[in-house]
């Protein structure tokens, strides 16, 4: 399939209501509104192909950019590759759930990661934390240096209250995921959560509201979820 086919069976897919839900999340024009479950024949159909998705991304068009991270090669893909691709992610689906979700999958993902969550920009810094909850919630906990999720466990708990809106939130989901998917610094993480305590979002909407790691930690704790791992990074 080339670029041209692949947009048209978009297109055919859209529908108005998605389109809608997705506007209200910060997605903008052109944007077909594509549900994600719908993509997966078309994914099937042409597996991996690292040209296309680059094709794909380069339309800004939402819901190819959102299938690219789908078909993408990420083995294929440099540094330089990312900070491409992070640099046109203008909302956080894009940033956390098709960049970090594709860098999650190389080698070069917490090389990357730390160089987003000290570039003081909110969707890199967003990107940054995202990374490592998709990297702790599939790798072994060997992958990991202990020493080095603790600082960034202190880092949250000491900048969390005045980021960025969309990086609070990647921030609270990091504390959380150490919480639940790194046993070392389960406990870390639950003292790190009760310090930070609850999160206000959304203060410049009509109603804010409030994140708060120590209360979802706690769930998962009686779900019996702790050292919870998933087999894949993308669908």
């Amino acid at each position: 399939m080339d670029l041209e086919m692949v947009m048209q069976e978009l297109e055919a897919l859209g529908k108005e209501r998605t389109k809608k839900i997705y506007g209200s999340n910060g997605a903008r024009e052109p944007l077909f509104g594509v549900a994600t479950g719908e993509m997966k024949p078309i994914a099937k159909k042409i597996k991996i192909d690292q040209s296309l998705a680059e094709q794909l991304y380069a339309t800004g068009n939402y819901d190819a950019m959102y299938f690219a991270g789908i078909i993408a090669d990420p083995k294929a893909m440099t540094e330089a590759d990312f900070e491409r691709w992070i640099d046109s992610a203008y909302f956080y689906m894009l940033s956390d759930f098709v960049v970090a979700v594709t860098l999650a999958e190389t080698d070069i993902a917490q090389e990357v990661a730390d160089k987003w969550i000290a570039s003081g920009e909110e969707l890199r810094m967003s990107a940054g934390w995202s990374c490592y909850c998709w990297l702790l919630g599939n790798r072994p906990d060997g992958e990991f240096a202990e020493s080095k999720l603790t600082r960034l466990l202190e880092l949250a708990k000491n900048t969390i209250h005045e980021a960025p809106e969309r990086t609070k939130y990647a921030m609270n989901q990091f504390i959380y995921t150490v919480g639940v998917s790194y046993v070392p610094l389960h406990e870390h993480a639950v003292e790190t959560a009760k310090a930070v305590g609850p999160v206000e979002v959304n203060k410049d909407k009509a109603k804010s509201k409030f994140l708060n790691a120590a209360d979802t930690i706690r769930k998962a704790v009686d779900k019996g979820q702790i050292g919870f791992k998933r087999k894949h990074v993308r669908c």
